[in-house]
């Protein structure tokens, strides 16, 4: 969205005012491999998206933070002295959430405006909710010139969704979406924040997203299923042999651990993670080596683990999986996200892209009632400050 457009918005919101309006964007993720090891302290590679939350803000001078947005019919009023107060299950939790960190880390607030516009599409899990933390933070730091670092924002973003928000999430999102490179992907170590952006290279080949449209209402809940069992997984192997995170051992170490856990269901839930972890290493090798077809066949692996040992895909990612798989110049196709509903992740030969839409998406609204949505994608930049897009 143009900076004109935003702020035009805003003051059709809020009325003409004396101070200047500034606009920031701050983009959604899609996640190429490295499911559910985020909070496992493993690695993940997920890339920002051309699409994200676009904010434009100003002060007002009235002691008082007005928000509203393009894209939810709820707006709200909130005095400064109010600000550690949550709003039901609103859209407004996740920038007071990232406010409420700010005014902990005791940082002085001015009244301000604030006009949010998102065309992440909505519930596809490709972190919408991040995308709002992070500009929210991003914008704050300029426009009030607090001095924080990026990771520093990244780490407020998180925090704001866990405590605030009260969403368990790693930090993958939130990283993805202020770090992010045009071109690149980030392989991030989740435990000691180290990354590098890896540039990909995919010839003839296009990342394309698809989305279920399921609603996910097991998200959330089943979220917090797995992270428990992999916390158990953690006890049961530190008996043996003391580990902080299942992110830590190498698949050879857990082939000759894993007898130490005694519940089968929460031995597949460890081999999920630690097997995806090597996955992600060896798919950002294979990618600098150029074979993207061997890069794709790890994308399918990695799905293949997720439905079968970490059992967070379901029937509707399972359909557009299976049925991707089926069309010639897909060479990879996974789940990314939460699970549950929200999206794949393939990669597709440019030439088959047209087919790859229409015969996938004919059959799975044929075998699930649902109509999937599909998008190009392009790998955009992260959190920044923009005067026109």
């Amino acid at each position: 969205m143009k900076s004109e457009q935003l702020k035009l918005e805003l003051e059709k919101r809020f009325g003409l005012g004396t101070e200047k309006i500034e606009c920031y964007f701050s983009p959604g993720r899609v996640n190429l491999i490295g499911e559910h090891t985020d909070y496992n302290g493993g690695y993940v590679f997920p890339c920002a998206l051309s699409f994200g939350t676009y904010l434009a803000v100003r002060k007002n001078n009235l002691s008082q933070f007005r928000f509203s947005s393009g894209n939810m019919s709820f707006y709200n009023t909130i005095n400064l002295a109010d600000l550690d107060k949550k709003i039901g299950k609103e859209w407004v939790n996740y920038p007071l959430g990232v406010i409420n960190q700010f005014v902990l880390d005791g940082k002085k607030l001015v009244g301000l405006d604030f006009y949010f516009f998102g065309d992440i599409p909505n519930g596809a899990g490709l972190s919408s909710s991040a995308s709002i933390e992070m500009v929210t933070a991003y914008a704050l730091n300029e426009l009030l010139k607090y001095g924080y670092d990026r990771i520093s924002l990244i780490k407020i973003s998180q925090k704001a969704e866990n405590i605030f928000v009260g969403v368990n999430c790693g930090i993958m999102d939130q990283f993805a979406s202020g770090m992010g490179k045009k071109d690149c992907a980030i392989f991030l170590n989740c435990n000691t924040l180290n990354y590098e952006l890896v540039p990909i290279v995919l010839n003839n080949y296009k990342i394309v997203i698809a989305n279920t449209n399921k609603r996910r209402g097991l998200a959330d809940s089943k979220y917090n299923e797995r992270r428990s069992e992999c916390d158990r997984a953690v006890e049961y192997i530190s008996k043996k042999q003391p580990i902080s995170f299942l992110g830590e051992l190498h698949l050879d170490e857990f082939l000759k651990l894993q007898a130490s856990i005694p519940d089968e269901t929460i031995r597949r839930r460890a081999m999920h993670v630690v097997s995806e972890n090597e996955r992600v290493k060896d798919a950002v090798s294979e990618l600098k080596a150029g074979n993207i077809l061997n890069f794709g066949q790890l994308m399918n692996a990695s799905h293949d683990s997720l439905k079968n040992d970490y059992e967070v895909t379901g029937f509707e990612l399972d359909t557009l999986v299976d049925e991707a798989r089926a069309i010639e110049g897909v060479i990879g196709s996974r789940m990314t996200g939460a699970g549950f509903g929200g999206c794949t992740v393939n990669i597709v030969d440019k030439s088959s892209i047209p087919e790859f839409i229409s015969t996938v998406g004919k059959a799975y609204l044929e075998k699930t009632g649902l109509k999937a949505d599909f998008y190009v994608a392009d790998i955009g930049e992260g959190s920044m400050k923009i005067s026109d897009l």
